[in-house]
């Protein structure tokens, strides 16, 4: 055998488990497209509402292009998603309901549609310039797997917003302005992605830090002036009242989560769960669901305080994982939300066992559709994309259960790696606390 031959069988060797896991993702791809297909909806995780798709998207329009975004509707998105949406809109079509828009304004679905395939090409960009070898892969599980095509079909304002996240923490951009901006952009659709923005503090970058908060509040005042509401006292206000409305929407919550929380509500459920889980179940959740949450906060938040002491041991996307993640675990905006912390995740390599367990998990989060343990209703409904009448079942799955646990598995193994990187870099060399350089 030629060094050259022996050279690429060590390529490939490490590299078969990520090609083996993108090709599980297409493969839940395809069998996800098939049922579609014979039921003319798509299973669960996907929303229980086979009518709603890209409701997400337009009903948020629909409220761009008309008032009372905080007064009657009682948004909590900041203005950035009102100016946004009324730039990308046809006017003319919500002068009736958001279903009537959905398909009337042909100029909001292809910005839809498009910021999906933008999405896809800046991934492929930035994982490519990172490890040309494992980006094709990698690249397939993101933009086919199941968050960002969770995010595709409800039409959630993410896709617009993973653009400017893949821009402000990949690799793509070298200007600490423009990589500033990106992150306020961030801030400004969601604003829990001031998260991944601290891990600027972390590393001491008080400068960058800086230049994102300024760009921050300036977008925000702009898009203020533009919108004329949604001060920081309305969005506080109607926040509080969300949070009231969501706690009457146990079954949303759970069927597609990055957290365990929404389990502790299960007793209270509208959908007669203890029908079909034991109470011993519900008690073991209750004693062993806080439990893991609070175990999972105290290792993240030992991982940076050694990533504090050691600023340079670990890389920025690291940290920014360790700060989303710890969130993600202890509340779930969302399962597409995971898109984030995936993203973060296939930028480390698969080198040692703790990222390498972490990009495992994120494979596995990326495999679309479920497997049922229990049904616990079934309605008849109109579905949107299969154009006819549904029935649709949905149920328990081990989705619920293991997604949030996977989220968990990724937060420990890069915390427990990065706490090994710091106390290695830490023998070799212990650093100052003064300030790094900006």
């Amino acid at each position: 055998m030629s060094e050259a031959e022996a050279g690429g069988g060590r390529r490939f060797w490490p590299l078969l488990p990520e090609i083996l896991l993108a090709l599980a993702v297409l493969a839940s791809l395809g069998m996800t497209a098939a049922f579609f297909l014979h039921h003319g909806y798509l299973p669960q995780p996907f929303v229980l509402d086979t009518n709603d798709t890209f409701m997400d998207w337009f009903n948020t329009a629909y409220w761009a292009n008309n008032r009372g975004i905080y007064d009657v509707w009682r948004s909590i998105y900041p203005p950035l998603s009102f100016a946004f949406l009324d730039s990308f809109s046809l006017h003319s079509c919500y002068l009736q309901s958001p279903f009537y828009a959905r398909d009337c304004d042909r100029l909001g679905r292809a910005t839809l549609i498009g910021f999906y395939l933008l999405d896809v090409v800046l991934i492929w960009l930035s994982l490519r310039r990172i490890d040309r070898v494992t980006a094709p892969w990698r690249t397939i599980a993101l933009g086919l797997g199941l968050p960002l095509l969770f995010t595709l079909e409800r039409g959630n304002l993410i896709l617009a917003c993973f653009a400017f996240f893949v821009l402000a923490h990949g690799p793509l951009l070298q200007s600490r302005l423009w990589r500033g901006l990106a992150a306020a952009v961030t801030i400004n659709f969601k604003p829990y992605l001031v998260l991944p923005v601290l891990e600027l503090a972390v590393r001491r970058r008080w400068r960058m830090l800086e230049l994102a908060g300024i760009a921050t509040i300036a977008l925000f005042l702009v898009t203020l002036a533009v919108v004329g509401s949604g001060t920081p006292g309305e969005i506080a206000s109607n926040t509080a009242n969300w949070i009231v409305f969501q706690s009457g929407q146990v079954w949303n919550e759970v069927n597609y989560s990055t957290s365990y929380a929404p389990f502790l509500t299960m007793r209270q459920a509208q959908v007669p769960l203890l029908d079909f889980v034991p109470s011993r179940t519900i008690e073991t959740i209750e004693f062993a669901v806080p439990l893991a949450i609070r175990l999972t906060q105290v290792m993240a938040l030992a991982a940076l305080v050694a990533a504090w002491l050691q600023p340079r041991a670990l890389p920025a996307s690291r940290i920014a994982a360790l700060l989303l993640g710890a969130y993600l675990v202890t509340q779930s905006p969302g399962g597409y939300t995971q898109l984030f912390l995936l993203f973060l995740v296939f930028m480390e390599p698969m080198k040692r066992p703790g990222p390498s367990l972490a990009i495992l998990c994120a494979y596995l989060l990326c495999l679309v559709g479920d497997v049922m343990l229990a049904p616990v209703l079934q309605i008849t409904s109109t579905s949107w994309l299969g154009e006819r009448t549904v029935d649709p079942q949905f149920g328990l799955t081990y989705g619920h259960f293991a997604r949030p646990g996977l989220i968990i598995l990724i937060v420990w193994a890069l915390s427990l790696d990065a706490i090994a990187q710091v106390a290695r870099a830490h023998g070799a060399s212990r650093p100052s606390l003064g300030l790094a350089a900006a």
